[in-house]
Formats: C-alpha cells, sequence, structure tokens
C-alpha cells in the first residue's frame, strides 16, 4: 500500500513581513491536495469496497463476541474453568483481536479526516489560523514530544515564543550570594551535587552553612524567606543536639510575671507566648498571691520513666520474668547494672504489665538535673543486654512499648506520675479576692465545680481537670528550653477551690502528676533560655545537690499555674474574660507597615 504523506517543507516560502503586511493566503486548489496528501484511504489497504469491508468487520465482532459469551456462559453454569479454550473458542478470540484492530483504525482514520476537514473550507480567514498556531504551541516540536507534524505552517509574525506551562512556578527569588564561591555552592545544593544536611561539615562554618541553605530554599520554592531572621544567633550551639539543617530562627516574645512568692522565695518568671492578655493574667495572679501571704508548692515524687516491650514464645514466659524483675533481690541486681549507665541516674523501681505473651517493664529512676529521657534510655538498654543472657528467648520488641508514657496523655502518667509530681497550695483572703481578682469566693467555688470538675468529667477528660494550666506550661517551658512536646503530660493537672475561715476565704490548690523538666542538656544550654533559667536560679546544674535545680523549676511551673488559674477563673466568674481579651489580645496596629 502506497501511504501518501505531505512535505514537512512549508506550502509557501516563510519570509518576515513588514509590521502592515499580512501574508499571503493559500490557494483552495493547493490547500485541497495537502489535505489529501495526509489521508490513508482504506480502500488501498483491501481490494473489497470500504463499505462492505466495513460491515465485513462489524458483523465478525459483533458475531464472535455474542458465540464467546454463549460459551462462557455454558462453562459458569457447569462450573468449567474459563482459561480451558477448544480451537473453535481460540479462532474465535483470534478473529476478535483482529477485529478490534481493524476497527481501532478505522475509527482513528475517521477522526484525521474530521480534523483537517478545516482546510477544506471555501475560506480561510484569521481564526483558521489562530486555531493552528494554537494546535502547535500546544503539542511543541514532533521529535520531543512525539505530536504529529503540524498541518499547516504560517509564516510567523513575530519570533516564535516557547510555550508556557499553565503550572510554571513563579519565577524564583534569588539574592546575590556574598561570594562566588558561595554562588557555585548555592547552585550545587540546587541542582542536587551537594546534599544540604552536609553544608556544616564540608564548609566547617555552621552561619555559612545556614545562610547558603536559607537562599537555596528561596530560589527552589519561588517563596521569600525575608522575615526570618539569620543574623544574631549562635549556629554552633544546636549543632548535632538542638536542630538539623537550619535556616533561621523563629522570635518569640518573652514577658515577665510576678514577683511569684513561693515557699518564702520570690520569683520573675519568664513566659515565651504570642498570646495577648496570657502574661498580664498570670501576673495578677502572682499579685493575687503575693498579697495574701504566698503559696507553698511540696514536691510529691521525682522519677523519670521508660518502657520497653519484650515478647516471649508464652505468657508462662513473659509472667516468669514479671516475677523476676518484681523479686526484691533481683531488683538490686539489676538497678546495679542500669546505675552504671550514669553518675546520675538511679533506679527506683520496675512496674511490669503483662498483655498475653508481652511484657512491659516501666523503669522509674531519678535523673539529677537533667530532664533524663536519654540517660534513662541508656539504663534500660544496659539492663535488657543483661536479661537477654539470662532470658535468651526474650525477644526485645522496641526499647519503649508507650508504657512510660512519653508526649501522650495517659492514665498512667496521671496516677503514678512521670518526672515530677507536685502540689501547690494557696489561701486567697477575702478582700484580695474582690479588690484584686474582682469576684467572690462563692462564686469562684461554684465555677470550678462546675466547670473544671464536672465539666471536665461530661467531656471525658484525662489530666484535664483545670481551667488552662497548658497555656502556662508551655510559656515557661519555651522560655526555659524545655521540651514543648512534654507540655502534653507536663499540663496534667486538677484545680482545688474552697472556702475556708468561715466562707471568707478561698484555698485553691493545683496537683500536678508529671512534671518533665530539667536545667541542663538540651535547649536549656541556648544563650536566651540560659538567660531566663538564671533569672530564676536554676541554671545548669547543682553541684552541691544534684537534682534540686529541676526540682525547684518543678516547683515554679507549679506555682505559675496555680496563679494563672487563680486569674483565669476570676475574669471567668466576673465575666470579664471576652472584656479583657478584646483588650489586649486584638491589635489595631497596620503590622504591614511595621518595618521589621
Amino acid at each position: 500500500m502506497d501511504v501518501r504523506r505531505r512535505s514537512e517543507k512549508p506550502v509557501y516560502p516563510s519570509k518576515v513581513f513588514a509590521a502592515d503586511e499580512k501574508p499571503l493566503k493559500p490557494h483552495k486548489n493547493q490547500q485541497q491536495e495537502d489535505n489529501n496528501t495526509l489521508l490513508i484511504d482504506a480502500s488501498d489497504a483491501l481490494p473489497l469496497p470500504l463499505y462492505l469491508t466495513n460491515g465485513l468487520f462489524f458483523t465478525m465482532f459483533f458475531s464472535v463476541m455474542y458465540f464467546l459469551l454463549s460459551r462462557w456462559r455454558e462453562k459458569i453454569r457447569n462450573s468449567t474453568p474459563l482459561h480451558v479454550v477448544t480451537l473453535s473458542e481460540l479462532g474465535a478470540i483470534v478473529s476478535l483481536i483482529a477485529s478490534v484492530i481493524y476497527l481501532l483504525g478505522f475509527f482513528g482514520i475517521g477522526f484525521v479526516q474530521t480534523f483537517v476537514s478545516r482546510g477544506n473550507n471555501d475560506s480561510w480567514d484569521e481564526n483558521d489560523e489562530e486555531f493552528l498556531l494554537k494546535e502547535d504551541s500546544r503539542c511543541g516540536p514532533a521529535t520531543t514530544l512525539g505530536c504529529a507534524p503540524p498541518a499547516r505552517q504560517i509564516a510567523p509574525m513575530a519570533p516564535p515564543q516557547p510555550a508556557m506551562s499553565v503550572a510554571e512556578k513563579p519565577a524564583p527569588l534569588i539574592t546575590p550570594a556574598s561570594s562566588e564561591e558561595d554562588e557555585e555552592i548555592i547552585k550545587s545544593v540546587v541542582q542536587g551535587k551537594i546534599p544540604s544536611y552536609s553544608l556544616e561539615s564540608k564548609l566547617g562554618d555552621c552561619k555559612r552553612a545556614a545562610s547558603i541553605r536559607k537562599e537555596v530554599m528561596q530560589r527552589i520554592t519561588g517563596k521569600s524567606l525575608e522575615g526570618l531572621p539569620l543574623e544574631g544567633f549562635n549556629y554552633e550551639s544546636i549543632l548535632g543536639q538542638c536542630c538539623e539543617m537550619p535556616i533561621g530562627y523563629v522570635q518569640i516574645p518573652v514577658g515577665i510575671a510576678g514577683p511569684l512568692l513561693l515557699n518564702g522565695k520570690e520569683f520573675s518568671v519568664p513566659m515565651a507566648t504570642t498570646e495577648g492578655c496570657l502574661v498580664a493574667s498570670t501576673n495578677r495572679g502572682c499579685k493575687a498571691i503575693y498579697a495574701s501571704g504566698g503559696a507553698t508548692c511540696i514536691l510529691l515524687r521525682d522519677g523519670m520513666t521508660r518502657a520497653p516491650c519484650v515478647r516471649f514464645g508464652t505468657a508462662k514466659r513473659a509472667a516468669e520474668l514479671k516475677f523476676f524483675v518484681e523479686d526484691p533481690i533481683k531488683f538490686e541486681t539489676l538497678a546495679n547494672v542500669f546505675n552504671q549507665s550514669s553518675r546520675f541516674a538511679r533506679l527506683q523501681r520496675i512496674q511490669c504489665a503483662i498483655a498475653g505473651k508481652n511484657l512491659y517493664m516501666r523503669f522509674v529512676c531519678s535523673t539529677g538535673d537533667a530532664m533524663g529521657m536519654n540517660m534513662v534510655s541508656k539504663g534500660v538498654q544496659n539492663v535488657l543486654d543483661y536479661l537477654q543472657n539470662e532470658y535468651p528467648d526474650m525477644d526485645v520488641i522496641g526499647i519503649s512499648g508507650n508504657f512510660c508514657s512519653d508526649k501522650k496523655p495517659s492514665a498512667v502518667n496521671w496516677i503514678e506520675g512521670r518526672g515530677k509530681s507536685v502540689v501547690c497550695e494557696a489561701i486567697i483572703t477575702e478582700e484580695v479576692v474582690k479588690k484584686v481578682l474582682k469576684t467572690e469566693v462563692a462564686a469562684l467555688v461554684e465555677l470550678n465545680m462546675l466547670k473544671n470538675l464536672t465539666g471536665s468529667a461530661m467531656a471525658g477528660a484525662l489530666g484535664g481537670f483545670n481551667a488552662h494550666a497548658s497555656n502556662i506550661v508551655s510559656a515557661v517551658f519555651i522560655a526555659t528550653g524545655q521540651d514543648p512536646a512534654q507540655n502534653i503530660e507536663s499540663s496534667h493537672c486538677i484545680t482545688m477551690m474552697e472556702a475556708v475561715n468561715d466562707g471568707k476565704d478561698l484555698h485553691i490548690s493545683v496537683t500536678m502528676p508529671s512534671i518533665e523538666v530539667g536545667t541542663v542538656g538540651g535547649g536549656t544550654q541556648l544563650a536566651s533560655q540560659s538567660a531566663c533559667l538564671n533569672l530564676l536560679g536554676v541554671k545548669g546544674a547543682n553541684r552541691e545537690a544534684p537534682g534540686s535545680n529541676a526540682r525547684l523549676l518543678a516547683t515554679v511551673v507549679a506555682g505559675s499555674v496555680l496563679a494563672g488559674e487563680l486569674s483565669l477563673m476570676s475574669a471567668i466568674s466576673a465575666g470579664q474574660l471576652v472584656n479583657s481579651h478584646m483588650k489586649y489580645n486584638r491589635s489595631t496596629k497596620d503590622v504591614t507597615k511595621t518595618s521589621s
């Protein structure tokens, strides 16, 4: 079959036209001839006329389909596998495939005929020209995208422009690099030749690495990071311990609440927050406590936890290990193994729980002035290595089995405690309740019962029998370099209020069983957080009494929560909550015009 195609040369020579000159329109006969060259006449492929060929294949297609469907229905009724075919069925399948191929080819040619039939019109106007230009620009070069050559080449009115994608990214932001060397590094990171995480080790300059990484992010994403500060931070201080692949730091304002009179000592409490009214409210609570003679705080327990999960072949073997670690004599041996991991870690007890043939062992230990997660994990690993020799069939599933429980609300922390367990109380006189808090003792007691106790119970709260303990805990945690994620269990709190002294004065207390804080390690060594710890007098480790700084910080957190609970509950009782937030938590300044 002679398949005829049009020449890829232009129908008429292309040339550059003047601004007021239009290209000549093609002659109708020339246009008809070009269109005919694109078509494949189906009658050339078979000796029969086209209408007979089409009828033959349509008849064969439907006949074969009817035959196969009938045969498959009989096989289904007789429970015969469909993949077992006879010779007649095999021939029918081959005929079906042949007819499908022909029909697909026939309809494909029909589509081409419809597409190029636009060129058979008697008129050739500018709309036709625009249509073809759009089709050509959408397909692009045939050699790269596989599109067919354009049906007609039109002399361009202007130099051709590359096609623009609808979802094209905005032009990347480019900030001139400080040196040609930095520019080369930026380009290498953008191209993937240098991993972003390796900049610190390759350059030996953490600030320079952060600056280059920030510029890389701007160029890759096309988003400006102008508002994210880079200067004024010691990036060496976070290398390998606080944050990976830094590009700057976030500014959070720090306010001061106090003085908080706690156990006869005054504290100015730093609070890092972006919530207006929080510091002011806590400060009012501190004022009420101070005017009433101060608050008293008692540490109940001090022990960080880690609970690995181990598995045995039977529940009996899991129970045997449970009895082993709970035996007082065996416990002494395990404590010696545990305590070798650190000079501050001291194993206190092991609490076990069994689920089938799985055993969860909750190790509780003191950790000095550190929050202690890494310390207790090292000790647990030592004990697991020791137990592996005693119980070779023990399979360690994970060093943390969520019976600890870290960064999650849990009943075990609410009941057994984790970190520092603290209770803090104060008696607020009737005069202070009226003059400073602007409410009544009876109203506060009733609100606390219906909101913090009954309302939380109705909500199914777990450790959330308070007004907003997490507000104060989060603010103090961020200011002093604690792990903000541990606000979850550290904010477990129950607030109690009752009238005393013949109903004249108010007794208020907060009980917090799992405050997880430390004064060494993690974010506590950063300059800003270290300054806040120094303000409280608990910076670093206490060499004379290891652990006393962390325990004092936990009492300050509880005392601050006491002040915050007292002030917020008074505002709600007096109906001042909305008005105070409208006054202190709504800015009228146009921040878009404020210079950074």
